[in-house]
């Protein structure tokens, strides 16, 4: 059974922050990987995008398992 973590509703927003800012990123670095020529400085931007990706994934898990605490 998972834990659910306690959250205040400024932290709540902070989560969603952070979320919405990892988005933008990863869709940034996409976004360059796609129009970027240089082969291995695209090989980068997609790794990094990727790594974005997954700290959406890890944030959004995190956010799930939480309730807020008013």
């Amino acid at each position: 059974m998972r834990e659910l973590i306690q959250l205040t509703t400024k932290e709540l927003s902070f989560i969603e922050d952070e979320i919405r800012a990892e988005e933008i990123t990863a869709k940034t670095m996409s976004w360059c990987a796609s129009q970027c020529k240089e082969a291995g400085l695209k090989e980068t931007l997609h790794k990094m995008a990727e790594s974005h990706h997954l700290k959406v994934i890890e944030l959004s898990n995190y956010l799930n398992r939480s309730t807020n605490l008013h």
